[in-house]
């Protein structure tokens, strides 16, 4: 990848959600039994979200 393209995906900004604990911890506990972060899957929603609706 070049030095162009890894300045671009670079994880530079934070976004702030509220969501109800309850929820919150369930998804937590799923995530973990997926062997997977919280970050990572709502980075890869975000992503596919990007996707689905790009050029609307």
């Amino acid at each position: 990848m070049s030095e162009k393209n890894n300045k671009k995906k670079k994880k530079n900004s934070q976004m702030i959600i509220r969501i109800n604990d309850e929820e919150r911890a369930q998804f937590i506990e799923l995530c973990e039994a997926l062997d997977t972060s919280a970050a990572r899957e709502v980075r890869r929603f975000i992503r596919e979200f990007i996707e689905k609706h790009d050029g609307l």
